[in-house]
């Protein structure tokens, strides 16, 4: 009010001058008319100028006022400089806004944000998918009434932040294990970290029982090994049973051999993830090594056939085959009985793909058992596992060996009448 008085000074000052000046050279009537006309126009060009500066701070711009100059250009300026500035200013901030937000929704992890009476401000998609939540229907709900766990309930509202909490979702398909942290921010604020450790949870578990597998199958022929020294220590046996007794530790002791050495295969094959490298390796030639070796284990007891369909060489790590087609072909003369027989096959079928097969004519396998066979120490018979003398890790290795190679292996099995199992080379593996 009073600076709008201010403002209207100038004009009255210049008016009453007018007016003087009227009234000395003119009629009263003429001087004082002109002094009022020289008012009104003052007020119509401020207000021109005050409706302009409207539209300007509402965005026109100055392109939107020329026309003027003197004091009122200078300031449509200034306001032009400033407002130009600011608008920059949001409009980096907005990028960087964004920028956020989308590092947030491409983090593998959920981030939901909680405000201080614990209602959720933000949360990124993978949040909205882990604790079923839908942000634009739950925003500002207190996110224990969507995750109403009561071990999660209690975690929020104690306000103690420092130890994760774990929940186990169960979903449509499979259960999810969850673990959530809190950690404070600014103005009582707090942000959840949702990270899904099923698979690390499944990696652990891995991990305890492959080390009680090798824990139990160590201990078995120690146990045995202790047992026959302390016999041979304490008594005075004839000559023949102390040999008998060499024999049969010396059996466990490549018994602990195997073990450690298909342990070994297997860590260097699950360290290099790598295909393997091209390298040509002569069929006729590793079969005759396979071959020597299952007349060596099978002594005799079995029908062995070896058949050569192809002149075709295989691609790939010498070792690292050898290694997985003598454990298929030692499995089939372990696992069938004797005078059973087993054939190895070495062919290329009409779409180009190597396959070895060994077929035998042991028990078969059920189906369910199937799926888990190469896993480490899954054993469909354990006790017949013993007396074959079987680590529990040649299929491991067999697959491990095929993922290197791009191949597939497939198993096909009749209870009572014997298996197959085909390892599937693609054709570029095939010379």
């Amino acid at each position: 009010m009073l600076s709008g008085f201010l403002r209207l000074i100038p004009i009255l000052v210049l008016a009453g001058i007018a007016g003087l000046i009227g009234e000395a050279f003119l009629a009263d009537e003429l001087g004082w008319l002109l002094a009022v006309f020289i008012i009104v126009l003052s007020l119509f060009i401020a207000y021109v100028n005050q409706s302009r500066l409207d539209v300007f701070v509402k965005g026109a711009g100055i392109s939107h006022l020329s026309g003027f100059g003197g004091a009122w250009a200078e300031i449509f300026f200034k306001l032009q400089r400033i407002i130009t500035g600011l608008r920059k200013d949001i409009e980096q901030i907005e990028r960087q806004h964004k920028r956020f937000i989308e590092a947030f929704q491409a983090s593998p992890n959920g981030i939901v944000m909680l405000d201080d009476q614990d209602q959720i401000e933000w949360c990124n998609a993978i949040a909205e998918q882990f604790l079923s939540i839908q942000f634009k229907r739950d925003v500002l709900q207190r996110i224990h009434y969507i995750v109403r766990r009561p071990e999660f309930v209690q975690y929020i509202t104690a306000r103690k932040y420092d130890e994760p909490v774990v929940l186990e979702k169960m979903g449509a398909n499979a259960s999810r294990i969850l673990r959530l942290q809190a950690f404070p921010f600014s103005e009582n604020r707090r942000l959840v970290l949702i990270q899904d450790i099923t698979d690390l949870n499944k990696a652990e578990a891995m991990r305890r029982d492959f080390v009680a597998n090798v824990s139990h199958e160590m201990r078995t022929p120690l146990t045995v090994m202790m047992g026959f020294l302390e016999t041979v220590q304490t008594l005075d046996l004839p000559p023949e049973q102390n040999a008998q007794y060499l024999e049969m530790m010396m059996d466990q002791g490549k018994r602990m051999k195997n073990l450690v050495e298909d342990l070994l295969t297997l860590a260097n094959l699950e360290a290099n993830s790598q295909p393997a490298p091209l390298n040509s390796i002569s069929m006729s030639y590793l079969m005759s090594l396979i071959k020597n070796d299952a007349y060596a284990l099978s002594q005799g007891k079995h029908a062995l056939n070896f058949n050569l369909n192809t002149p075709c060489n295989l691609l790939g790590e010498e070792r690292e085959v050898l290694s997985a087609f003598s454990n298929l072909v030692s499995n089939a003369i372990r696992y069938t009985p004797e005078v059973g027989s087993v054939t190895v096959s070495w062919s290329v079928n009409s779409a180009g793909e190597g396959e070895f097969s060994v077929t035998d004519t042991g028990p078969g396998i059920s189906s369910e058992h199937i799926p888990r066979l190469t896993e480490r120490f899954y054993r469909v018979d354990r006790s017949r596992s013993r007396e074959t003398g079987g680590t529990g890790l040649g299929l491991a290795i067999v697959k491990h060996v095929a993922s290197r190679h791009q191949a597939q292996l497939v198993v096909e099995s009749t209870l009572g009448k014997g298996s197959t199992f085909t390892l599937r080379f693609p054709p570029e593996r095939i010379s």
